[in-house]
């Protein structure tokens, strides 16, 4: 290894199981660079449930390089500029980091490797926080991958990911790094303190995640299969926004889930399984990289979406009269996260109750989950749009009482977020819109006044819903 190196930081805050680390610290000397560049994330820069995580990852970080011996710097501006400038400075041979696959960050690299080697540098790219490359995952035919299922059992085929590899304890430093600009000049925290509700869930860092996922696989991974689909329940591993933005490693995730003696064989599979939805929604985006706002299956442009801003309001802010949707919709919006089975419902109420586009609804996620991912944000409005890979039926349109009546029988998770419904018995808050107005009052209810008419009636939705899907999947057959 060549005696000064950058280790050039993307989304992989954490020092476990880190490739590019591992090999940026064999030199002699180390400087740890993270380059805010909002301009070059193309069409999707930071959300503002991202800006707020990514102010305090970065704070934790710094934190855990300090405590290895050396400094986080930060630097604001296009990436490969800012990196040839520090590589003429310092004298440095080799630069290093882990890849992105989402379409502007793979462009980004591009421009940083031709600027590196206009330079002569060496460089060194690490797929380090998926567990496959999606160069690397093909069919027999050398095609990319649309269905998950023929994905997923090539991925599973292959040889087992790598095994983590530790934190080193003590990184080499640079002398007179620069000093950067600090964490508060990138003007991360929202104006307005909305963030109250992610304080109270979210610590954000690579300690936390860790200690979230021996907690979730010494615990809830257990009774996974039937714990993901409760959103009373505390039954996810909540490492998604640890994910995103790189504060545990994915072959940590997976080994750890694979050697814990605490679950059944199928509820570890599970675990698993959805993993694997993560890689799938990168190599669909980086082999398709126009999905993220065009539909994969071309007949869906033609689709008659409505433009109805009233209700897109309502849907964004959890006023649809549909109880499992608002409950959803207020959960993200206070923490920066939904339960996956309720992400699925509001999805589809979105894009089939009410023929609002799915771009809207990705928008929406993008700026408010803090686990937004490209490529899984995508793939999951295509889903349910029926417009994707491996989309749902065009006739599969969920119906949000029923699915509140499967997965939430008690009324638990809609009474937690609707308050206004929490005194009124189970099956009226799950459905207040078939309620008598007595019972309703009784409870302190008046629809319209302390909880909102239901937008649309469900039949008359899915009835509209169908004809218009009916009619682009006729187009879309062959003559």
């Amino acid at each position: 290894m060549t005696s000064r190196a950058i280790w050039w930081i993307r989304r992989d805050f954490r020092l476990d199981d880190n490739p590019a680390l591992v090999r940026a610290a064999q030199a002699n000397a180390l400087l740890p660079v993270y380059i805010h560049s909002d301009g070059e994330e193309g069409a999707w820069p930071l959300g503002g449930a991202q800006r707020w995580w990514l102010a305090r990852s970065l704070t934790a970080f710094a934190a855990k390089l300090e405590q290895a011996g050396s400094r986080l710097t930060i630097l604001e501006g296009e990436a490969a500029k800012t990196l040839v400038d520090l590589v003429k400075r310092y004298d440095v041979q080799e630069v290093v980091w882990n890849r992105r696959f989402e379409p502007a960050p793979l462009a980004q690299e591009r421009r940083v490797e031709a600027a590196l080697d206009a330079l002569s540098v060496s460089w060194k790219a690490y797929c380090g926080n998926h567990l496959f490359d999606p160069e690397e995952v093909a069919t027999k035919e050398g095609r990319p991958y649309q269905v998950y299922t023929p994905f997923s059992r090539n991925v599973r085929a292959r040889p087992a990911p790598a095994q983590p590899k530790a934190a080193p304890k003590l990184l080499p430093a640079v002398d007179g790094a620069p000093s950067g600009v600090s964490i508060a000049s990138l003007h991360l925290e929202p104006e307005i303190d909305w963030a109250a509700g992610f304080r109270a869930k979210w610590i954000p860092g690579e300690d936390t995640a860790l200690g979230r996922l021996r907690a979730f696989t010494n615990g809830a991974m257990a009774s996974y299969p039937i714990g993901r689909d409760q959103p009373s329940v505390d039954g996810s591993s909540l490492l998604s926004p640890h994910l995103a933005f790189g504060e545990i490693g994915i072959r940590r995730v997976w080994h750890t889930a694979l050697a814990s003696s605490s679950s059944p064989a199928a509820s570890t599979d599970k675990f698993l399984a959805e993993l694997l939805w993560r890689e799938f929604g990168t190599h669909v985006l980086y082999h398709f990289p126009k999905t993220d706002l065009a539909p994969l299956r071309p007949e869906y442009a033609r689709f008659p979406w409505r433009n109805d801003r009233e209700a897109l309001r309502a849907w964004q802010r959890g006023q649809t009269g549909y109880p499992l949707v608002d409950a959803g919709m207020r959960q993200l919006w206070a923490t920066g996260w939904m339960h996956n089975r309720v992400r699925m419902v509001v999805a589809s109420f979105l894009v089939k109750h009410l023929l609002l586009p799915w771009q809207e609804g990705a928008k929406w996620f993008w700026d408010t989950l803090v686990d937004a991912d490209l490529g899984n944000n995508s793939l999951g409005w295509q889903w349910a749009a029926g417009s994707g890979a491996d989309a749902a039926p065009y006739f599969r349109i969920f119906n949000p009482t029923s699915q509140a009546e499967k997965f939430d029988a008690e009324a638990e998770y809609i009474r937690r977020w609707v308050p206004e419904l929490a005194r009124v018995p189970k099956q009226l808050a799950i459905a207040p819109f078939d309620a008598p107005p007595l019972a309703l009052r009784a409870a302190g209810i008046t629809l319209g006044v302390e909880y909102p008419h239901a937008i649309v009636e469900h039949t008359k939705a899915r009835e509209r819903a169908l004809a218009a899907l009916t009619a682009v999947s006729k187009k879309a057959s062959p003559a």
